[in-house]
């Protein structure tokens, strides 16, 4: 027995932390200065949301590096998040487009505003008009002229103002901090710091400018008209004004995530229902347990006493896929479902591999000790080689997803292989300790009944 004592102790611990990392109210990790929530991450297609498609907002004709799509969908993500859209999903798909899903955004309008906003920030120069006509101007769109970098006051436009072009100090991709403070007095305020040749161009501009006004524009709509108040010569500044905490965390998110380099339109939009939603979540989970209960049926009607061994194994399974989704985490989705479903199946194809493996050598004579380790050694190459032509399927598959913006095919590919990761766990260890150690205590005296042979 001292040979399943060290596997029975190492089961007993893995299932004891699984099963309190799957308890539904769990409270999550929260000691020695980690901060980790834990908790069941559901999909779009499962809870309902909001699915956009951003587009490269240039001609055709114009080359987009690889680099600069990346660095859009990387400030995409970081703002979508920075607002509060919790659980978002953003991938690049081809060359010119990033998907970002939204999963329980109740407020559709809002997350469409919110995607609206990810587009160019710019340091705009409305010396040309007086304070008064700059304030009349924020939330409204404006037109700007990016190649211009004024250093001295332009001519005034007081005439047409909301027609009139102003030229762009610079766009807010020198920005390298921002962050939001309070002043002696208790104020909000938002500092900033800025790096590489803006630094110059920024001390060149408020040195000529000092009382005049600089916009900060994103998208063309103006948010705010600060005036400059001293020379800002070392690239670190602050923006002052009525702030309250929130409009301050606003502006600074604004600030922080609107720096794209390139400009970005939102060309799609599907909202999904948390109804419909709903309605597909129960559906699947109905399917997963008729399907699970009609294998178990058969794995005990046709394998007994190793098929009774392997729901068992099948139940530890499910428990231990489930509590990684929870714990990585992994959002899941129809697909993602259909992928640990498929895994299920892959976990229960090693048992039978190996159960039949046993029933040879035992119909060969073999003793059941013998037949067990001989069932086990013989199924492995296998057992081995199919796991492994999964595994490479389902890397090739999330490269795919991940590649062009199949979030389908990367949530089915990811929990196939955790699924088949685990599955060769529970078939290698958790069955075969579970058989021989029963076996060890109960020697049945008709093979024939309890093995199915």
């Amino acid at each position: 027995m001292s040979r399943f004592v060290r596997p029975l102790i190492i089961i007993a611990i893995i299932l004891a932390v699984v099963i309190w990392i799957d308890l539904p109210n769990n409270p999550g990790i929260h000691v020695l200065g980690i901060d980790r929530d834990i908790k069941t991450n559901l999909g779009l297609d499962l809870v309902g949301g909001v699915q956009a498609l951003l587009e490269a907002d240039l001609p055709e004709e114009t080359a987009i590096t690889a680099e600069s799509m990346q660095t859009a969908r990387t400030i995409v993500e970081n703002r979508v998040n920075g607002l509060g859209v919790s659980e978002a999903v953003v991938q690049q798909a081809g060359d010119r487009r990033i998907v970002v899903e939204l999963p329980g955004e109740t407020d559709p309008e809002r997350a469409i505003s919110t995607l609206r906003q990810t587009g160019l920030l710019e340091f705009v120069d409305m010396s040309s008009i007086s304070q008064q006509e700059a304030i009349s101007l924020v939330g409204t769109q404006i037109q700007t002229d990016i190649p211009t970098a004024s250093t001295t006051t332009t001519q005034s436009v007081t005439s047409t103002v909301p027609s009139a072009i102003f030229p762009t100090v610079m766009t807010g991709t020198g920005l390298k901090t921002v962050n939001v403070t309070q002043n002696q007095i208790g104020e909000y305020e938002i500092s900033f710091e800025l790096a590489g040749s803006d630094v110059q161009t920024f001390a060149n501009f408020t040195s000529a400018n000092i009382g005049n006004v600089l916009a900060i524009v994103l998208d063309k709509v103006v948010l705010s008209v600060p005036t400059i108040n001293d020379a800002i010569t070392d690239g670190q500044g602050i923006i002052s004004g009525n702030f309250t905490l929130d409009t301050a965390n606003a502006l600074a998110v604004q600030l922080r995530y609107g720096s794209l380099p390139i400009p970005l339109k939102v060309v799609e939009v599907r909202t999904v229902g948390p109804t419909l939603g709903q309605d597909s979540l129960q559906k699947s989970l109905r399917a997963g347990l008729i399907g699970f209960i009609v294998v178990m049926a058969f794995m005990l009607l046709y394998y007994r006493l190793p098929g009774g061994v392997a729901t068992l194994s099948i139940i530890i399974y499910a428990l231990i896929a489930f509590a990684l989704f929870r714990f990585i985490p992994v959002t899941l989705t129809l697909s993602g479902i259909a992928g640990f479903l498929l895994s299920t199946g892959s976990a229960l194809d090693a048992n039978i591999l190996i159960f039949e493996r046993m029933k040879e050598e035992m119909r060969a004579g073999r003793t059941i000790r013998q037949s067990i380790d001989l069932g086990w050694q013989r199924a492995w190459p296998s057992i081995r080689d199919s796991n492994i032509a999964t595994l490479i399927t389902c890397t090739i598959l999330f490269w795919f997803g991940s590649t062009f913006g199949a979030t389908i095919v990367k949530g089915f590919s990811l929990t196939l292989a955790l699924g088949v990761v685990v599955s060769l766990f529970t078939a290698i260890l958790v069955t075969r300790t579970f058989l021989s150690a029963i076996l060890n205590y109960w020697k049945p005296a008709n093979l024939s009944r309890w093995f199915g042979i």
